[in-house]
């Protein structure tokens, strides 16, 4: 979870109804648009899933009620003039009630690490036997560090060469690795990135 967020839940709506954005946290595609009272917000923040006011039902409404296809906060940003808040949300699945990904008819691509990351995860716990992923992950946490050394010393040899099809392969190979070792950790390349963006705010401050 950004910590951000955490910094976040004291924001005083000025209007008795606010315009929300809602951004894909990962792909930063915009979502859809819904509106919040100061109970939706406060409601969304204490669930860290967004819950709006609906103006045509007249009371609250939690994305996802019924589908199960929430949206799950992972920060909360207000404009300049303080009256549209910005939600960055993960997704639980398609946000428009009509099935699609964005309520524009978009398709939401995800960065393809991070389908390579859910395809790690889903090769993992399907116990699917003759994946490579599955098989190296049966070995456990000390066999996939190896592995990942192995790939990382690779790369270093190539580097010294001019070789840039075999550079980019070892680098693909390192990266792929890493994937896995930090899924079997318990983290994701989006913690990696949170990481890195808190140190770059920190620089540029």
């Amino acid at each position: 979870m950004n910590k951000k967020y955490f910094r976040k839940t004291t924001i005083d709506l000025k209007r008795d109804l606010i315009p929300v954005i809602i951004q894909d946290a990962k792909t930063d595609k915009v979502l859809m648009l819904g509106y919040m009272n100061q109970e939706a917000y406060q409601k969304s923040v204490h669930e860290k899933k967004v819950t709006f006011y609906s103006r045509s039902k007249k009371r609250l409404w939690t994305k996802g009620e019924i589908s199960k296809n929430y949206l799950f906060i992972k920060d909360i940003l207000m404009d300049c003039d303080e009256d549209t808040l910005l939600i960055k949300a993960e997704p639980a699945g398609p946000i428009c009630h009509k099935g699609t990904d964005t309520c524009w008819k978009e398709v939401n691509k995800k960065n393809f690490l991070f389908y390579l990351e859910d395809l790690i995860s889903s090769r993992i716990h399907q116990q699917k036997k003759n994946s490579y992923i599955f098989q190296l992950s049966k070995k456990g946490i000390n066999k996939i560090s190896q592995k990942l050394g192995e790939e990382a010393v690779e790369l270093i040899i190539e580097s010294k060469d001019n070789n840039k099809n075999l550079f980019l392969n070892e680098s693909a190979d390192l990266l792929f690795h890493y994937l896995i070792l930090l899924h079997e950790k318990g983290f994701s390349i989006q913690d990696v990135i949170n990481i890195l963006e808190e140190r770059h705010s920190k620089y540029e401050s």
